[in-house]
C-alpha cells in the first residue's frame, strides 16, 4: 500500500508538440502504457485510435484555422450545419475556427457536402492523413476553389484579445487525485477527459509495485484515531483486491476499491471553460478535496493568462 498527496501538472509542454505526439501522450494514461512511447510510436497509435473510433482520445488534439471564404453563402452554409463542437469567430467572410481532431472528423462524416467543411478537412488531411484516411468521401477530398485555409500558430492564438483567447486557447491539466474528486470533475461540459482505467490496470503487477496507491485524505491528520481507521480500511481493501486478482480480472476485482484510490485524469478545455470550473470549484461551497487542487491551479492560470483570469476575490 502506498499513500501519496494529490497533485496537478499543467501539460503546457504538449502545446509545442505535433497533434499525433500530443494525442498519444494523453491517450496512454488510460492503460498507463507511457513506457511504450518512443520516437516512432505516435502515428501508429493515433492511426489505431482513428480506425477504431476511439473518439475521446482524438479530442486531445486541437487546432486553430484561419478560413477565408469567397462569399457569404459559404459562411451561411457552414453555420447551417450547427457546428456545436467548433469555436468560430467571424469577421465578414473570414473565420477563425478552433476544434479537436474528433470535431473536424465528425464534421466531415456528417456534413461532407458543406464546402467549408471540405476545405478545412482537406487541409488537415493533407497534413495529417492518418486521422482522416478511413472517412474520406468516395469522391475524394481536395481543396475547395474560393476557400483558403491556413493554420494559426499558437503564438498568434496567444496574441488574441482576451475573450477570443478564452474561446480558442485550450490547455490540458493532469490531476493525480482520488476517485471522489474525479467523479465531480467529469461532470463539467464542455471538456475532454481521459482517465486511468481500473478496468485494465492490474495493480497487482510489478509495474504498479504490486500494490494499490491511495490519496492521503485531507480530512484526517497522520497519527489521529481517524487516520488510523482510514489506513486500516485501505490496507484491508488492498488485501481483498489482490486476493481477488488471483482468480478475477481487474475489472471484476476493482469492485472493492474505494474512492480514496489514486487515479490520473487529464482534463482538456479552453480557457473559457477553465474559468467556469474555477468559479465553481474554488468557492467556499466546493468539496474540500477539490479546493485542495483547484485553488493553486487557478492561481497558476492567473499567472499564465492574466488577461483572462482575474484574481480571486
Amino acid at each position: 500500500m502506498k499513500v501519496i498527496p494529490p497533485s496537478f501538472e499543467v501539460l503546457d509542454h504538449l502545446d509545442r508538440e505535433s497533434l499525433a505526439v500530443r494525442i498519444e501522450f494523453c491517450g496512454r494514461i488510460c492503460y498507463k502504457s507511457e513506457d511504450r512511447i518512443d520516437r516512432d510510436s505516435a502515428i501508429p497509435f493515433v492511426s489505431k485510435m482513428a480506425e477504431h473510433g476511439h473518439n475521446s482520445v482524438l479530442e486531445m488534439g486541437v487546432v486553430t484555422l484561419d478560413v477565408q471564404c469567397s462569399d457569404q453563402e459559404q459562411v451561411v452554409e457552414l453555420f447551417l450545419t450547427q457546428p456545436r463542437y467548433l469555436q468560430i469567430d467571424r469577421d465578414d467572410t473570414r473565420l477563425l475556427v478552433t476544434g479537436s481532431v474528433r470535431a473536424f472528423r465528425e464534421m466531415l462524416m456528417f456534413h461532407p457536402d458543406c464546402r467549408v467543411v471540405r476545405a478545412m478537412t482537406a487541409y488537415l488531411a493533407k497534413r495529417h492523413p492518418y486521422f482522416f484516411s478511413t472517412i474520406i468521401p468516395e469522391d475524394g477530398l481536395e481543396a475547395v476553389p474560393g476557400i483558403t485555409v491556413a493554420k494559426v500558430e499558437l503564438e498568434k492564438v496567444d496574441q488574441l484579445e482576451p475573450e477570443r483567447l478564452a474561446r480558442h486557447r485550450h490547455i490540458a491539466v493532469k490531476f493525480i487525485v482520488n476517485r471522489a474528486v474525479t467523479h465531480e470533475i467529469v461532470r463539467h461540459r464542455p471538456c475532454s477527459f481521459l482517465q486511468e482505467s481500473q478496468r485494465y490496470c492490474r495493480y497487482g503487477d510489478a509495474k504498479f509495485g504490486n500494490e494499490v496507491t491511495f490519496i492521503a485524505p485531507m480530512f484526517y491528520e497522520v497519527g489521529t484515531t481517524e487516520y488510523s481507521l482510514w489506513e486500516k480500511g485501505m490496507l484491508e481493501t488492498e488485501q481483498l483486491y489482490l486476493k481477488l486478482l488471483e482468480t478475477s480480472t481487474p475489472q471484476a476485482a476493482r469492485t472493492v476499491l474505494p474512492n480514496s484510490c489514486k487515479t490520473e485524469l487529464i482534463v482538456y478545455a479552453n480557457l473559457q471553460e477553465w474559468r467556469h470550473i474555477f468559479k465553481l470549484r474554488t468557492s467556499k461551497a466546493a468539496e474540500p478535496s477539490m479546493r485542495e487542487v483547484m485553488i493553486p491551479l487557478a492561481e497558476d492560470f492567473q499567472h499564465r493568462f492574466p488577461a483572462v483570469f482575474a484574481p480571486r476575490g
